[in-house]
């Protein structure tokens, strides 16, 4: 029980206090943008490189790995869009229910793993990370692009996006370290406190962003979406790893990833993007809430 609190109390608090502080100490709106782009250019990339960085590449079964996470998030690509139609929305809110479906809040995840499964974990979340995101950056940019005004993608745009990812970019680099035997010393512990700073300052800039006067809106979508992302996509994952024999933490870290609630940088992808931004700021703030029950119980099913 004790490892449980430590590992859910302070990612949910966090998230709290940093609601807190955006209503009462740190109401600037230019205070949590900077905090954003510090994270995301350079400490959640810190993150993701000094956990693959020492990690014996040929000992992990990335191949099995990768074909459950993206067998499900082809299922949950899919059904997104199929749920979207059926909900008489148009094209903006299917960029929404999409982004709620697929993408997850990877700090969340790394503060979960890291508190239940220690080095492992933290190294099996950067895998899952590196896999889960080239297929996400992929298919909501594609979806942004074909909204039917400006013409089909240009292959090379897309591409030149998903090339600039800082994410993307400490996927290949944290790989290719590894590769190569790890960081340098002196380099691997200055990153490494890099990265460790991303997780608290994430949460505090997630519960800042997250709005409860959103819960109002389209409800039906806001719960069909959180279910979808909540409830199918970790199970389908978990059925794919048992599949395809994926090791018993690598299958719970890649479950516990999947059930992650959406980024709250999918609100600022939606309202730069010509998406639906309240929709998506209604299904950001109630997956996380959603989250704090669908969470534990994903842990508790599949934890090794």
């Amino acid at each position: 029980m004790s490892a449980w609190l430590d590992a859910f109390v302070p990612a949910f608090a966090l998230l709290a206090l940093g609601a807190l502080l955006k209503r009462r100490l740190l109401r600037d709106d230019t205070i949590w943008a900077g905090m954003e782009r510090l994270i995301y250019w350079v400490l959640l990339p810190s993150l993701i490189v000094s956990a693959l960085a020492p990690l014996n590449l040929a000992e992990l079964p990335l191949g099995r790995i990768a074909a459950a996470i993206w067998g499900a998030l082809a299922l949950g690509t899919v059904a997104s869009v199929l749920l979207a139609r059926a909900l008489g929305h148009g094209h903006a809110a299917m960029t929404s229910v999409l982004q709620g479906g697929i993408r997850f809040n990877n700090l969340m995840g790394f503060a979960i793993v890291g508190a239940l499964f220690g080095a492992a974990g933290t190294g099996f979340g950067a895998v899952a990370t590196g896999i889960i995101v080239p297929f996400v950056q992929g298919a909501t940019t594609l979806a942004f692009a074909f909204d039917g005004k400006r013409g089909p993608p240009r292959p090379l745009s897309v591409l030149r996006q998903l090339a600039i990812n800082p994410l993307m970019i400490a996927v290949v680099l944290g790989f290719a370290v590894a590769a190569l035997g790890g960081l340098p010393p002196g380099l691997a512990p200055t990153v490494q406190a890099l990265g460790r700073a991303s997780v608290a300052l994430g949460l505090l800039c997630v519960g800042a962003a997250l709005s409860l006067q959103s819960f109002s809106d389209r409800v039906p979508t806001q719960a069909l979406t959180g279910v979808l992302k909540l409830m199918v996509m970790p199970a389908a994952t978990w059925a794919l790893c048992l599949l395809f024999g994926v090791p018993p933490l690598a299958t719970a870290v890649a479950v516990v990833f999947m059930a992650l609630p959406t980024a709250a940088t999918s609100y600022v992808m939606a309202r730069a993007m010509g998406g639906d931004a309240p929709l998506m700021a209604a299904i950001t703030t109630t997956e996380h809430i959603a989250a704090i029950i669908t969470l534990p119980f994903w842990v508790w099913l599949v934890a090794p």
